[in-house]
């Protein structure tokens, strides 16, 4: 009798656990596309000025200096209006606000194609960022509400994969449109890459009430049964440490967190926004060209990505996935300062963003074992902001960097001890003893 007690149980456990991740499937076909594709757009309208700056100094006569600012102060109004705009989700909706912030950006990138002076760049340039402000901790936070904690990881690093997409397929395209579409109509190819790549984004935020629900019990997709396994599930791994964002406030690891994910980012945004300048300057290419080799290194990253966010789960360990990787990428980088060959270059180029790519999504896991409630969404909308910080901080040094001493060797080294550092910062912050307590979800 108790023996088919036991194998009733282990059945129905059985059952279930096959329910729930079917649940899951249908789940992850449905929302994890659609916000793939909106963070492949809108990292790309983020970092296509790096793809204009082939074109746009010359003709407006900018100086790196210019440009790197220009590129940089689009984080400033990002930092600024990010906290705000995740608390108002908590209270508006997921669906309202993406459909907001992708209209607004996709409107604000094509307008750049129109700047002549360096403070129309400037000012077009922080009202791309103060629109798109929210974007990335607003889908993080929406996938706490679809995931439970164990499963959070591969879904965060299939959404964040997207930047390297973005890269890999926008590179190519970048090039091309610089290409074939300048002089048309009499604007300059780096004009049209701007109106081009800021259709889509239109076009996906008019889509985003019709693909998204806000949470799982407006789900109409799902059945009752589906939508109360879902709910039951993310419930049992939601933390009970914090629940007010102004507690949230008083913990360290909030910060450190933050550190930790500027020093990623420092690595991130080096690459970003000078990968194009740097692979022009190994051999003389065309602007299509420049795109397609681009391509190469972020198609590595974004399977290094998605790789690495589902081993992360798989082991339930994020700080040595984290550390490895990007340890690795950083390394390869700074290799680049001492070899010469171009083919070379680009191998080295590419495990640089492989590495680094790959390690920062796999973070975003961290904060739900410490918060949660309001406070969960004001922390990713502060760490995201600590770390987006760097985006302002390594575009303008290395602007600044490069017209004073002609070379983004110091920029790399720089950029390699605050990537380094952030490492170390994660390591010794969360030590091995208190993640197997607390990485339970």
């Amino acid at each position: 009798m108790s023996v088919m007690t036991v194998e009733s149980n282990l059945a129905g456990r059985n059952s279930s656990s096959t329910s729930l991740d079917q649940v899951y499937k249908k789940v992850t076909r449905r929302l994890i596309p659609f916000i793939f594709l909106c963070y492949m757009v809108s990292y790309l309208d983020r970092i296509n000025v790096g793809f204009a700056k082939l074109q746009m100094l010359d003709d407006l006569e900018f100086s790196n200096t210019v440009y790197g600012l220009g590129a940089g102060i689009f984080f400033i109004g990002y930092v600024i209006f990010e906290i705000p705009s995740n608390l108002l989700m908590t209270k508006i909706g997921a669906r309202r606000t993406i459909l907001r912030i992708m209209v607004l950006w996709g409107v604000t990138s094509a307008a750049t194609a129109f700047v002549t002076t360096p403070l129309q760049f400037y000012i077009v340039r922080f009202l791309l960022g103060m629109f798109e402000a929210g974007f990335v901790p607003a889908i993080l936070l929406y996938l706490t509400y679809w995931y439970s904690g164990s499963r959070r990881g591969a879904a965060s690093a299939s959404f964040l994969a997207a930047a390297a997409f973005a890269g890999a397929i926008g590179g190519p395209v970048s090039g091309a449109i610089l290409d074939h579409f300048d002089g048309a109509l009499g604007m300059g190819g780096w004009q049209w890459m701007f109106v081009i790549e800021a259709i889509p984004a239109v076009i996906l935020g008019l889509l985003v009430p019709v693909v998204l629900s806000d949470r799982p019990k407006d789900a109409t997709w799902l059945s009752p049964e589906e939508r109360q396994l879902l709910q039951d599930d993310v419930d049992s791994s939601v933390t009970h440490q914090e629940h007010k964002f102004t507690s949230a406030l008083r913990n360290p690891r909030l910060y450190l967190l933050g550190f930790v994910y500027f020093a990623l980012l420092a690595g991130v945004y080096l690459i970003s926004f000078w990968l194009p300048t740097i692979i022009g300057n190994l051999g003389d290419f065309s602007d299509t060209q420049i795109g397609v080799i681009t391509g190469i290194p972020y198609v590595a990253a974004a399977i290094a990505t998605v790789w690495l966010g589902r081993h992360s789960d798989r082991k339930n360990e994020r700080r040595w996935h984290i550390a490895a990787s990007v340890s690795i990428g950083m390394l390869a980088l700074l290799a680049t300062v001492w070899v010469d060959n171009p083919v070379l270059s680009i191998v080295l180029f590419t495990i640089a963003t492989a590495g680094i790519f790959a390690s920062f999504p796999i973070i975003w896991p961290l904060p739900g074992l410490f918060f949660s409630g309001t406070a969960i969404a004001g922390a990713l909308a502060l760490i995201n902001s600590m770390g987006t910080f760097s985006g302002f901080v390594i575009p303008y040094l290395a602007g600044w960097i490069t017209d004073l001493t002609g070379s983004l060797d110091y920029v790399i080294y720089t950029v390699g001890a605050i990537v380094l550092l952030g490492v170390v910062a994660l390591l010794a912050g969360v030590p091995a003893s208190e993640r197997k307590s607390v990485e339970r979800v």
